[in-house]
């Protein structure tokens, strides 16, 4: 049986180039000296605009099972001499190898709806939810339903009514939801 991870849907591409980096900033409640998870980082655009924030004190973990995805934010990693992001390759459906109660912050960028298609949410969000911290936020970036492109097919985007419905039954409170521009919206839940 071959045990070789496979690019998973949506490998490559990043919503990040259509964020507005200020509005995002502002959005996510972290600063220096956070600790974040990228879920489903991908080539890691949304990793490196948090190294930025969270600082040399803080710490970015870049995770995903792409190994390509990976592979190519280590190089940047070393082009831009970063020293607060790890990356770690692994499933974020299984046990991801972060101590628990750790994470003041997991982002989930325009990916929640790719678990929800697989099958994975639950295992998923139950995994972020024993690496945040108590009070610790899960902030969601997901496509506004409504037609593409960019973005997924209207029939698998997520309303921030289905975000919210897919995630507080996991021990999430419901925070705010941020207009993100013209195709996205961010939706924040605090661990309880």
């Amino acid at each position: 049986m071959d045990d070789t991870p496979k690019k998973p849907k949506g490998a490559g591409k990043s919503s990040f180039e259509f964020m507005d980096p200020d509005l995002l900033k502002a959005a996510l409640p972290v600063g220096p000296g956070s600790v974040v998870l990228d879920l489903a980082c991908g080539k890691g655009a949304y990793s490196l605009f948090l190294s930025g924030i969270v600082g040399n004190q803080g710490l970015v973990h870049a995770v995903d099972l792409w190994e390509e995805g990976i592979m190519l934010l280590e190089e940047e990693i070393e082009t831009r001499n970063l020293t607060n992001i790890m990356t770690l390759v692994a499933d974020a459906a299984k046990e991801i190898d972060i101590e628990d109660d750790s994470l003041d912050l997991c982002l989930m960028a325009t990916v929640l709806h790719d678990f929800e298609e697989a099958g994975q949410t639950g295992a998923v969000l139950k995994t972020v939810k024993t690496l945040l911290r108590p009070g610790g936020c899960l902030a969601v970036v997901e496509f506004k339903k409504m037609e593409g492109p960019p973005g997924p097919p209207v029939q698998i985007r997520l309303s921030d009514q289905d975000t919210d419905r897919l995630v507080t039954p996991y021990g999430f409170k419901k925070g705010k939801t941020v207009d993100m521009g013209e195709y996205h919206y961010l939706t924040t839940f605090l661990s309880i």
